[in-house]
């Protein structure tokens, strides 16, 4: 049977046609996940990065002083135009009760901004004719310090990378150059290397502890296997905030670890156990032990047990056979394990900050002490792009050896 050009053109037609309704099918499927993930996921992600170096209410709040200091050149004191227009600024923002904000805004870049603009609005009224520079200096001499009209050329700007310097304990110095902070005021590179130590104690603790409880339901049988799943799963059916208060009764020193250790006669006095870092680390390892589990159960139940048969019948010892056999075979499941749980550890807020010491928080809490307490959304925005950005280096790089172990072992 002989097939027409024009009856092929066509068969070829509809074959495209029906390749382009099922990519179209495919699409309209997954688009509304598309759509919760844009709404609830990227968009407050970029908003965050965009608020950690927005800084264009400064410019709304002294719209005269914005416009008038960008004709200093940052040698001496501004003219007294500039003088002039600060002075009319802080009339208006005065009245409105916008110049709190303003102050706020320099106080976080020199200590001392936020009292020079009250008290200096507080007396505005009384300035009602020039010369306002030498009027101003004299209200206050700080008007008449370099270093404070360096700092308002520099907080004028609609955006500033001041927060994000910060939360890597950086700064701007007089002369506009990037510098360290002293040593004393430094405390966010300690805060990020300890969330560092505290994930991957958690991590090594999960795997320690994990590893085995993996091994025994692969190898152990159904119903066994099956009962032992439930009560792993039980820890997604309890509300994060109880399972962590939980802890805090059964940790303290009345609780229940605590009596019974006292009970035994094993100790005289109660043990701190809560409030701690080693509070942290036992309510972090309950919670998150499943997530090393269950990447390792996957992958335990896919290997063959004749692999270690096999070796035990060449001659290794059972020891010999497990290390180089049987394990390098569950990298895959170590890596998806450790990089579950160091991640999701690396922003934990609420068990940390329920059971856990002054020296034992981590990011996620000054971020939330930023935003509830200082109300500065700039400052935790800066530590929560800090955190993304160390959270995403991270995934590349385990993630990256993750597959590396896949690809050897497939």
């Amino acid at each position: 049977m002989v097939f027409r050009s024009d009856e092929g053109v066509g068969l070829r037609k509809k074959l495209l046609r029906a390749e382009r309704r099922k990519k179209f099918e495919a699409l309209g499927l997954i688009a509304p996940l598309l759509l919760v993930m844009l709404v609830f996921y990227f968009v407050p992600i970029a908003m965050m990065l965009f608020r950690s170096i927005d800084n264009s209410q400064m410019a709304r709040i002294l719209p005269q002083t914005s416009e008038a200091i960008q004709t200093w050149s940052g040698e001496g004191l501004p003219d007294e135009a500039t003088y002039a227009a600060i002075l009319g600024d802080m009339k208006i923002a005065y009245e409105e009760k916008t110049l709190a904000k303003a102050g706020r805004r320099l106080n976080f870049d020199l200590v001392g901004y936020h009292s020079l603009l009250l008290k200096t609005g507080r007396k505005v009224e009384q300035i009602v004719e020039p010369p306002y520079k030498e009027t101003l200096i004299a209200l206050d001499k700080k008007w008449g310090d370099v270093r404070y009209w360096t700092v308002m050329e520099r907080g004028l700007k609609d955006t500033t990378m001041m927060y994000l310097l910060a939360a890597v304990d950086l700064r701007y110095d007089d002369d506009n150059k990037i510098v360290k902070v002293p040593e004393q005021e430094a405390i966010y590179i300690s805060i990020i290397s300890r969330t560092v130590y505290i994930s991957l104690s958690i991590t090594i603790l999960t795997l320690i502890l994990g590893f085995p409880v993996a091994y025994y339901m692969a190898n152990a049988k159904p119903r066994t296997r099956n009962l032992l799943m439930i009560v792993l799963l039980l820890v997604f059916w309890t509300s994060l905030l109880v399972r962590t208060l939980s802890w805090i009764l059964v940790l303290q020193n009345n609780g229940v670890v605590n009596n019974l250790l006292m009970f035994s006669g094993i100790i005289s006095q109660p043990l701190d156990l809560v409030f701690n870092r080693f509070g942290v680390y036992v309510a972090m390892t309950h919670v998150l032990l499943p997530f090393m589990v269950l990447p390792l159960y996957s992958v335990m139940r896919a290997i063959p047990s004749d692999y270690v048969r096999a070796a035990r019948s060449l001659g290794a010892k059972s020891i010999t056979a497990f290390i180089r056999v049987y394990l390098p075979q569950t990298l895959p499941g170590i890596g998806a394990g450790a990089l579950m749980v160091f991640i999701q550890a690396l922003g934990y807020y609420i068990t940390p900050a329920l059971v856990g010491g002054p020296r034992d928080q981590m990011v996620s809490y000054f971020v939330a002490f930023f935003v509830n307490e200082q109300v500065n959304w700039s400052m935790a925005s800066a530590l929560g792009v800090t955190l993304l950005i160390l959270t995403g280096s991270l995934y590349l790089i385990f993630g990256k050896r993750v597959n590396i172990a896949n690809m050897k072992l497939g």
